[in-house]
């Protein structure tokens, strides 16, 4: 409250100030346009009268100048009577208007685009801030712990609960049995008991080991995240990042990865992440429509005017069969100037629209290619900055970084 009493009073000071301006200068009396030359004929006369004294004018010379001056003397002052006066203070009317403007325009924005109660925080802050939350937020076990119960369906059959209730059986009397930890997995999951269902998945990858298939880590993690009503714990969070560090494109684990950002103060990186899974589709991939209904508002969070590109359009299309064909008929230089044209291209979309990883790494490479080494670097050092979070996507980075030569 008090944010608003102190905001209140400087737009009033500020108002009246205006006020009060706006009064002492409508007061103070203006000079029109027939005052001024009264004014410089009066200066003529006087200067006539100092030529006469001096012997420089005849004094028949004089008397015509004289007459001619005061002609036009009385002339201007005929006219300066004519002219209307100025109107004085400005009315009540137009000062409570400015008034209302002022305030109720300066609060009434600030209501809508600022954050009553938060202090300024800067980008550094703002990082701090989210690296913190992301330490510290709740385990699984919490997570899962704040839902109500899983029940099970009404409309289940009696057959199938009772084999269900079978299976759990079966598979806590044989708990190394790999196919029933599958069986009883897939079979929670589709009654709702996703809790259950990402117990039974972890003790399927926990008995794979290192055969553990990568859908089998990978729904590993989105029974975890489903268990948590759509929360990515640091669990889940170790889960995605055992999926991405064996396949960086896995669209499953980039869309849970893009969420826990989210969920963490990053939506800068989970925007990057998304728009990539857009651009590379395909429009069927389960992970289309989520992104779909989120990545607008998370755009807007980012900073990025955003338009949602064609599904499936690919991240960066490459040169067409024309394009093969024109190339071979260039000469180097004419070669150099289209890889250039495409280059810049790129690069102008990834500064004002962003991108994934891939289209960075691309570019990185491609700056490298060209000799502009110093760019190159430029652009490593924040894609760095951008993929901070991401351990997948830093390590591509950090190979297009060595093809362009731009590491230490």
């Amino acid at each position: 409250m008090s944010f608003w009493i102190i905001a209140a009073a400087g737009a009033a000071l500020v108002t009246v100030l205006l006020a009060r301006a706006l009064t002492r200068g409508a007061s103070a009396p203006a000079e029109t346009g027939a005052a001024h030359d009264v004014q410089v004929y009066r200066d003529q006369l006087a200067e006539v009268e100092r030529d006469v004294a001096r012997g420089v004018l005849p004094e028949a010379d004089a008397i015509r100048v004289r007459t001619e001056i005061s002609r036009r003397i009385l002339a201007a002052d005929a006219a300066g009577q004519n002219t209307p006066a100025a109107s004085g203070t400005p009315s009540p009317v137009v000062i409570v208007v400015i008034a209302l403007v002022l305030l109720g325009g300066s609060l009434g924005l600030y209501w809508q685009l600022g954050a009553p109660g938060y202090g300024d925080l800067a980008l550094q802050d703002r990082i701090a801030r989210a690296e913190d939350m992301r330490r510290n937020r709740p385990d699984q076990a919490t997570a899962e712990a704040e839902l109500p119960a899983a029940d099970l369906p009404p409309e289940l059959s009696p057959e199938y609960e009772a084999l269900l209730t079978r299976l759990r059986e079966t598979v806590a009397a044989r708990p190394d049995d790999v196919q029933g930890h599958v069986l009883l997995a897939q079979n929670e999951a589709r009654v709702g008991n996703y809790a259950a269902a990402a117990a039974a998945q972890g003790k399927v990858v926990r008995l794979k080991g290192a055969e553990a298939s990568i859908d089998d880590v990978s729904g590993y993690a989105e029974l975890l995240v489903m268990a948590a009503g759509g929360y990515v714990s640091p669990e889940a969070e170790a889960v995605l990042r055992a999926v991405l560090t064996r396949d960086v494109e896995n669209g499953t684990a980039r869309y849970y990865w893009g969420l826990m950002l989210v969920q963490t103060g990053r939506p800068d990186l989970a925007f990057r992440m998304w728009d990539g899974l857009l651009r590379r589709g395909p429009e069927d991939a389960p992970w289309i429509a989520p992104i779909l209904a989120q990545i607008t508002p998370i755009a807007t969070m980012a900073g990025v005017d955003y338009t949602v590109p064609e599904i499936g359009s690919g991240a960066l299309r490459g040169p067409s069969a024309e394009d093969i064909d024109a190339a071979q008929d260039m000469t180097p230089a004419e070669r150099m100037e289209m890889i250039g044209g495409m280059v810049e291209s790129l690069s102008s979309r990834l500064a004002s629209q962003g991108g994934p990883v891939e289209d960075w790494a691309r570019l990185i490479t491609s700056l490298g290619v060209l000799g502009e080494t110093a760019r190159a670097r430029a652009i490593y050092e924040n894609a760095v900055e951008v993929f901070a979070d991401d351990p997948a996507a830093m390590d591509d980075i950090q190979r297009a970084g060595e093809r362009a030569g731009v590491t230490e």
